[in-house]
């Protein structure tokens, strides 16, 4: 190839390679842009430009880094190269001396875009922290440092490093490459570049050899094959890992030193002597970390460990805030009588007999009305209803857009008219009606109920809704009305104005040309874009961990909004546990408001004493919101999530003896219930109680636990959700020395009753399917009560779980009957008789066994009757059938 021809390809390469750089560009101006006019219409524009700041002073910093170091090197390697073979010899095999030029040039730019990949992927977060951070004002107890350090220093001098060992890495494998192929190692200034990297790289190796002994702080890994019983430093770290960590540093100083010096002597297989004693003391110190885990500590395990068990103990109880648990006795006593549920009037009112997970199915088939409409989720909430504080089933009346009929999939209604669901549902927790259905408290279209929805348009919510245009010369679809449909038009002026660049823009982000040129656009229509509400905030604020749950309830006003708590986690706690092998840290310090309708978000600090969200709120000052509504307030949960991670915490680390601690002799675990047909660890549930010391009843969210491997109630946990009582966690241990029964004893029982055993039997013999709901454990004052619905559904494709027995435990006694009122008389009945368990006679309830049997076949063919005559549309029919089955019910009652 001659010289002209090799200019030409450098010239035309040259040319596509700048172009290319252009194509890369565009997309990230166009990302820009519609990511900054989004962020701007909610008011978190300085979020996006802060981070946005810091990624792009970091992909310059990267960039440069890479490419200064890169391009350099590459300039010494070619002046070397001209040196050891000749200007003449250089160009004929590699080129003229300025085409080699700008290659070097090209060759550092695409290592300082790999560079500025790096660093501002990996850094951008970090950064910001250590810049922000905000002191625990606690230090660790083996090292002393403030818990800052660990959150927010350690991982960027971590960061640092690695990028530089990246660096020096790269640059003098490349270089001794060359050196190699063109035998320049003899040349003085190849000698110093390579002296340059092999001290860069070998001092930050060493300096990372001195920041890893700080991991110990973080895992119970004390070497490659071995753990230790504590999470944290143990004793092979202290006695042995930790000082090899400052071994292995002083090492690599002293191989980096000896490879430089050999570097010079031309003496290049004595290189081999410094790698080779780091390995050895690499691997020398794992060795001997092995056999003093094995033969030291191992045979006297407890008595080594016992003062880095305290340090565990005592860090993990605070990193999931359980030091601070308020612990009690509680009695387990026989004590329920009509006067104990006349005090608890308001507990026993707000005993959930329902269930949200067959509920969803009934309210998706009752209450939406028209197929393209999904209640996706069933939430537990509380309101005051007629003055009284009650628990209530709420759920969101959501447009599902894929469950549209296909003729009705057009751009038009996908685009501009269909773009709302529409109201929620409300129901009783506690009563149900004669067919076994929810007790509704707000339904039907429009809205109407016990509580106001002044406000029911739902354009953000759970479902995967798509970008729409609000305020076209199209009317919005808003709910159906028998034959005809309401039309609605947007008031808000939250979306982003569609007109002008925007339009444009957008258009192009959806990849729409209709959207570009309808029309049927005006110059008051807005787009809605990003409309599920978890991608809206993730969008926002992508450094916070979500529940994946949302709520929706219903302000003051009358307007919808939902609540997502967000999460704040870490690894780097030290002596804590890790909850999921990943992260020792997580508190629900902040709550995030979604007004269902205009899309607005607000970011509300619920834990100003974290020092992460201060950190956060250091980061981004515009991103949170001071002042929580109290009518938002009063709906707070205590997130499902961080309560079972820090239950499950609890079940290990309520033990204070470290003897006891060490052997997980009084370890607690969640129990098992009975649910649908098999069993299945419970799940945390609220219920409205008054605590014993407490004035009135409060929404507490709960668990019972049970010993390992063992079926009776230990001790139950709960926290409390109301006021300023709202994250407070409680304790009521049970004696020891008594049974008090557990849910999964409460579920064998139920199964070894032979009324109850055998009318489930017949029921699911008759062709329906019976479906055990939640079994849930109510404390009352100094006793325990059982309570579990049971749902029959016929084998009908339409049909519905009707609850239809309420069964009730309490002590040696268990009920069924058809509503709750009447298994807590029946129960409160027998204890007033003082009658034996055993002495009460099968099919007492009522009517003789053989009798009941010939019932329960009657009852199961009227039913399956009624599911046909509603499947088939035959509502007179059906309402006949039904009250027949009222006739007969009240025959036997």
């Amino acid at each position: 190839m001659t010289s002209t021809q090799k200019k030409k390809i450098f010239k035309w390469g040259t040319i596509f390679f700048f172009i290319f750089l252009l194509l890369l560009t565009i997309p990230v101006i166009f990302n820009f842009l519609t990511n900054y006019i989004w962020m701007e219409s909610l008011g978190f524009e300085s979020v996006y430009t802060t981070t946005l700041i810091t990624k792009i002073s970091l992909i310059v910093a990267g960039f440069l880094l890479f490419f200064i170091f890169t391009y350099f090197t590459l300039a010494g390697m070619q002046k070397i190269i001209i040196d050891t073979i000749g200007k003449a010899k250089f160009i004929q095999q590699i080129g003229p001396k300025k085409m080699v030029t700008w290659t070097n040039i090209i060759i550092s730019i695409l290592i300082g875009l790999l560079g500025s990949f790096i660093v501002q992927k990996i850094g951008w977060e970090p950064v910001l922290k250590v810049f922000n951070q905000v002191s625990f004002n606690q230090a660790d107890p083996h090292f002393g440092h403030d818990l800052s350090f660990y959150f927010f220093t350690l991982p960027v001098l971590n960061f640092v490093l690695n990028v530089l060992m990246i660096l020096s890495l790269i640059l003098a494998g490349v270089a001794a490459f060359s050196y190699f192929m063109f035998q320049a190692f003899h040349h003085r200034i190849a000698k110093i570049q390579l002296a340059f990297y092999m001290i860069i790289f070998g001092l930050s190796l060493a300096a990372t050899h001195y920041l890893g002994m700080y991991d110990a702080l973080f895992t119970n890994q004390v070497n490659a094959f071995q753990k230790s019983a504590v999470y944290g430093v143990s004793y092979t770290d202290d006695v042995i890992n930790i000082p090899s960590a400052y071994v292995l540093a002083a090492v690599t100083v002293l191989a980096t030193v000896w490879a430089v010096i050999t570097l010079f002597r031309k003496n290049y297989m004595r290189l081999i002597i410094p790698f080779g004693l780091y390995l050895l003391v690499l691997f020398g110190s794992q060795a001997v970390s092995v056999v003093v885990q094995q033969f030291i500590v191992s045979p006297n395990e407890f008595q080594q460990e016992t003062p880095y068990l305290e340090k565990n103990l005592a860090m993990t109880r605070q990193a999931y805030e359980l030091e601070d648990m308020e612990v009690k006795d509680h009695p387990g006593n026989a004590s329920l009588d009509e006067e104990m549920v006349e005090r608890n009037e308001m507990t026993i009112n707000n005993i959930r007999i329902n269930d949200s997970r067959p509920l969803k199915d009934v309210y998706n088939q009752i209450q939406t009305f028209r197929t393209y409409y999904e209640f996706k989720d069933i939430d537990i909430d509380r309101y005051m209803i007629d003055g009284e504080y009650e628990q209530v089933f709420i759920g969101a009346r959501e447009l599902s857009m894929k469950d549209l009929p296909e003729q009705a999939q057009t751009w038009v209604n996908q685009n501009l008219r269909y773009t709302h669901g529409y109201g929620v549902a409300m129901s009783h927790v506690n009563e149900v009606t004669a067919q076994g259905q929810p007790k509704y408290l707000v339904k039907n279209l429009p809205t109407s109920g016990e509580i106001d929805v002044e406000r029911p348009q739902i354009y953000f919510g759970e479902q995967s809704y798509p970008t729409v245009i609000v305020n076209s010369a199209v009317d919005e679809f808003d709910y159906p009305d028998g034959e005809s449909n309401v039309s609605n038009r947007y008031e808000a002026d939250t979306g982003i104005p569609f007109t002008g660049l925007n339009r444009l823009l957008f258009s192009l982000n959806e990849m729409s040309f209709r959207m570009l040129v309808s029309d049927q656009v005006t110059d008051e229509s807005q787009i809605l874009v990003t409309r599920n509400i978890l991608d809206r905030v993730k969008r926002i604020a992508p450094f916070f961990e979500y529940e994946e749950d949302p709520y929706i309830y219903v302000r003051d006003d009358g307007s919808l909004a939902w609540i997502i708590d967000a999460y704040l986690t870490d690894s780097q706690y030290p002596y804590a546990e890790k909850y999921n092998d990943k992260n020792n840290y997580i508190k629900n310090s902040v709550k995030i408001e979604i007004d269902a309708y205009t899309g607005e978000v607000n970011f509300y600090i619920v834990d100003e004493e974290d020092p992460l969200v201060q950190t956060y709120a250091n980061m981004f000052p515009d991103l949170f919101t001071e002042d929580i509504p109290e009518n938002l307030q009063a709906h707070f949960r205590y997130p499902e999530r961080l309560f079972s991670i820090q239950a499950e915490m609890y079940g290990t680390y309520h033990m204070e003896n470290l003897e006891v601690f060490y052997n997980r002799e009084d370890f607690w675990q969640f129990p098992t219930e009975k649910y649908y047909d098999s069993d299945t660890e419970m799940d945390p549930y609220y219920v409205t109680m008054k605590l014993p010391d407490a004035e009135q009843e409060e929404f507490i969210l709960m668990m019972p636990y049970t010993p390992r491997q063992r079926q009776n109630m230990i001790a139950w946990i709960g926290v409390r959700n109301d006021g300023e009582h709202y994250g407070e966690k409680i304790v009521y241990r049970f004696p020891k020395q008594r049974n008090v029964y557990g849910p999964q004893q409460i579920e064998n029982r139920i199964n070894q009753d032979s009324t109850i055993s055998q009318e489930l039997n017949l029921w699911s013999q008759g062709g329906s399917k019976v479906i055990r709901g939640n079994l849930l454990a109510i404390p009352i004052e100094d006793t325990m009560m059982y309570v579990e619905p049971i749902y029959i559904e016929s084998s009908n494709e339409t049909s519905l779980p009707e609850v239809k027995q309420v069964i009730i435990a309490y002590e040696d006694y268990i009920v069924m009957e058809a509503t709750f009122d009447k298994a807590l008389n029946r129960i409160l009945t027998y204890i007033e008789s003082n009658a034996a368990p055993d002495e009460i006679e099968e099919g007492e309830a009522g009517v003789p066994l053989d009798e009941a049997n010939e019932l329960l076949n009657e009852f199961s063919d009227l039913f399956e009757q009624y599911q046909n005559a509603l499947s088939n549309g035959d509502w007179q029919e059906a309402a006949d059938i039904m009250t027949q089955i009222e006739e007969k019910l009240a025959e036997v009652e």
